[in-house]
């Protein structure tokens, strides 16, 4: 009877409706077998809205809780809400001294929270892991080394095979991915990453591996003992933010890189504004996207404010050796295989910043400006290249997919659904009205869409 009690528990825990972590199970984006509206807006198929503190993480999703990461009044909060209606339940602060910096187009709460059902976790680049109950129960806290992270930090924990997986990639040799119980908070292992800087990618499991896309290559480590079995290279130098998918047996890989482009000199960088005449480049005498867009920090290697010319060397030579595109890998062995497990690339149509998706024998990418691009996965060939949604706008929000349609959420606060088709079919436009960087989450035939200040709830009435 004790063993039956424990089927049963288990059996009705796994039933529970959930979007567990970013892009759902395993970052896949893919809700098969559920059937969200595909017109919603304001005034169409809305359940109820909700004003949220700001903060770009994802809704996840146990049962009848919504659980999202945000900044508010200058502090870092976890909140737990009712799926029913959107009411904040709990909401527990961060204990962070100091707010890391982030992009313009960022926030220090950028992370999706992950639960397995029994707790929920939360990471913030300005502290590290805590752990709760479902209830909103500090069950423990974890800090972790606050390093030097290009625009901030951007990646997510994921619950993978009972352990709970952090991937923290950072300038100054400081990388790391760590395994921790989901329990107590407990390290279970931890790996360096030296040479992987700034990114933004969140772990996958493939076979027995956790895939962790960053500089240059994509590795896989063992998801028992953390030690790296294989790697492939193919990805851009610094900055990686796309997350890896898996379909078809495959696994398909994508990064935009200034690789294979001529990288000016610093004196000819310095010919357009060197101020004071020192041969250095400052702050102030950068261009602003090299600000904007973290290059002058990844380039300053001392941390003293300026730029040398062994500093823009070093630079120019790592971004020079990266390669953008997106290309697929089949089930690799060990060590390198980028010459013998890499089936096919393609570097025509790739997202900056938006994950792929692999959904009905087809692989998408939206890029900034509402263009997609669809691929077939056996040979990388596109079925169309670059067609526009006409929903412009920056696509920081990752494609998820339902019922044959795919859904594509834009900073203009449009979310254009698309057939999943060999060519592009836009079935709906649906202005939303509000700023969208939260990639939307699928669960009991609704769409939950998180815009800049509101979390929205669509479905049929």
């Amino acid at each position: 009877m004790k063993y039956l009690g424990l089927l049963l528990v288990c059996t009705v825990t796994m039933a529970e409706p959930s979007w567990p972590q970013f892009r759902g199970p395993n970052c896949s984006g893919v809700a098969e077998g559920e059937k969200p509206p595909i017109e919603f807006g304001p005034d169409t198929n809305l359940l109820w809205k909700v004003a949220v503190p700001k903060g770009v993480s994802s809704p996840c999703i146990w049962g009848s809780r919504i659980f999202l990461t945000a900044i508010e009044e200058n502090k870092l909060v976890t909140l737990g809400l009712d799926r029913q209606n959107g009411k904040v339940l709990w909401r527990q602060v961060a204990p962070t001294e100091k707010i890391e910096v982030t992009h313009p187009e960022g926030s220090p709460a950028s992370a999706t929270p992950a639960t397995d059902g029994r707790g929920v976790y939360a990471y913030f680049g300005s502290y590290g892991l805590i752990g709760y109950d479902l209830a909103g129960h500090e069950l423990w806290r974890k800090p972790l080394p606050i390093g030097n992270v290009i625009n901030g930090s951007g990646t997510s924990p994921a619950v993978i095979k009972g352990r709970l997986i952090m991937n923290c990639d950072q300038q100054d040799d400081k990388s790391f991915l760590i395994a921790v119980d989901p329990r107590t908070g407990k390290t279970i292992w931890e790996t360096p990453r030296p040479g992987f800087l700034s990114g933004y990618t969140t772990p996958i499991l493939w076979g027995n591996d956790i895939v962790i896309a960053g500089s240059l290559r994509v590795v896989g480590y063992g998801a028992t003992d953390g030690k790296e079995r294989w790697s492939a290279r193919g990805l851009e130098a610094i900055s990686v933010a796309p997350t890896p998918v898996l379909g078809d047996g495959r696994c398909y890989v994508m990064s935009r890189a200034l690789g294979g482009s001529k990288m000016p000199t610093l004196t000819e960088m310095l010919a357009k504004g060197d101020a004071n005449g020192d041969g250095k480049m400052s702050w102030d005498e950068a261009p602003a996207y090299l600000r904007d867009h973290g290059g002058f920090k990844a380039g300053d290697a001392n941390h003293d404010g300026q730029i040398d010319e062994a500093e823009w060397n070093r630079m120019t030579t790592l971004i020079s050796s990266g390669e953008h595109g997106i290309f697929a890998l089949r089930t690799p062995e060990s060590g390198d295989v980028t010459t013998t497990h890499v089936v096919w690339k393609n570097k025509r149509g790739v997202a900056p910043v938006a994950s792929p998706l692999f959904y009905r024998d087809r692989v998408y990418a939206v890029q900034d400006g509402g263009r997609v691009t669809a691929y077939s996965p056996k040979t990388g060939d596109t079925l169309f290249e670059q067609e526009r949604l006409n929903a412009d706008g920056e696509y920081y929000a990752s494609p998820i997919a339902a019922n044959g349609h795919i859904f594509l959420g834009s900073t203009r606060g449009i979310v254009t659904v698309i057939a999943a088709a060999d060519t592009l079919d836009v079935k709906a436009r649906n202005r939303i009205g509000e700023r969208i960087q939260a990639t939307p989450a699928i669960v009991d035939n609704k769409i939950y869409v998180r815009t800049e200040s509101h979390l929205w709830a669509f479905g049929a009435k």
